[in-house]
């Protein structure tokens, strides 16, 4: 049932942690980790602490960018310990859990950052909600492992029950990955240059708040296809002029 989500972790600096991520995800019969350019994997230190959940440690997929590591998906959560200023949907971890449950035919990336520093801005760009988890104001701190587990628990609580649950349009045409709306984005950016709206090299934040406006919307394929059109005679049309 939860095949269909795996936990991206990005450069990750304790090798142990890994090993207890491992673990925490077998707890809660998830199986799908990738790490992206970790500092040191594999490591005896990961397998240690695995105990015996070596398995989900040998099926990791290591990728050098968290663009590759999500290109094929379709709904991406990034997690955040902070509040940000510019803010991202947010999700806490039972929401997290029913919203990536609801489809079990979408690709799901749900992202950890680094241990001291958690993900960058440029890195939340990339994501469709922002998943906080709700503890001490006066401690927040919490172990990738720890925050990892937590997660995974909501999500196998939230399957048990909710095997045949389904939102939306039913899959009548397939979501956008993270690879076409990436390619979007860049089509948009070009666009929004060669009509005159932006200046080349500048308006980080509008881009930043146009992602946030079509990443709420979740873009289908189709969709996708209809917007890059629309871009292209705008182009067009600015060229003639």
């Amino acid at each position: 049932m939860l095949s269909h989500i795996k936990i991206v972790l990005v450069e990750t600096t304790h090798p142990g942690n890994i090993g207890a991520v491992a673990r925490a995800m077998k707890n809660m019969a998830m199986s799908r980790l990738v790490l992206v350019a970790p500092k040191t994997f594999p490591s005896n230190e990961a397998t240690a602490r695995a105990s015996g959940a070596d398995d989900i440690l040998a099926a990791a997929t290591v990728c050098a960018t968290l663009q590759e590591a999500i290109a094929d998906c379709q709904l991406i959560i990034g997690t955040s310990a902070r509040r940000r200023t510019i803010s991202w949907p947010e999700l806490n971890p039972k929401q997290c859990a029913q919203k990536a449950i609801a489809d079990p035919h979408q690709q799901i990336a749900i992202i950890f950052g680094r241990e001291n520093s958690g993900l960058k801005n440029h890195e939340l760009d990339l994501c469709h909600y922002l998943l906080h988890i709700p503890c001490n104001d006066h401690y927040s701190s919490l172990n990738i492992a720890a925050a990892v587990q937590v997660v995974c628990y909501e999500l196998f609580a939230a399957s048990a029950p909710q095997e045949s649950a389904t939102v939306g349009d039913q899959g009548e045409c397939p979501l956008a990955t993270a690879s076409q709306m990436e390619s979007f984005y860049q089509h948009l950016h070009e666009a929004l240059v060669d009509i005159g709206f932006m200046q080349p090299g500048k308006s980080k934040s509008i881009m930043r708040r146009l992602r946030r406006v079509y990443n709420r919307i979740q873009l289908d394929t189709k969709e996708v296809d209809i917007l890059r059109g629309i871009l292209r005679m705008s182009q067009n049309h600015q060229h003639k002029d």
